[in-house]
């Protein structure tokens, strides 16, 4: 066995242990994640979008470049904020 092999198969073993150790703290927590995870999303879009919605924003010069970025979420997202209509004029996705 050369260096070289004994350097790869150290490297694929601990990879695997990583793997494996991120399985066992992550695992019971992936729902919770996602959920936090949507939220952080969710509130990300409130931010971007605030100007076009009414609401004041300092900083709406730099967050209007995020709108497209946005955009394709954009129906899921005001379904999850309650809204059944799209809430802005130039985005109609309902």
């Amino acid at each position: 066995m050369t260096h070289r092999t004994a350097v790869q198969r150290l490297l694929r073993r601990w990879a695997a242990f990583r793997e494996g150790l991120a399985e066992y703290y992550a695992g019971p927590y992936r729902q919770t994640l996602a959920r936090e995870r949507r939220d952080e999303d969710d509130l990300f879009t409130l931010v971007v979008l605030g100007e076009a919605l009414g609401v004041p924003d300092p900083a709406a010069y730099y967050s209007a470049e995020l709108m497209p970025l946005l955009a394709e979420d954009f129906h899921a997202w005001h379904r999850r904020m309650g809204m059944p209509r799209s809430p802005l004029d130039q985005m109609s996705c309902c």
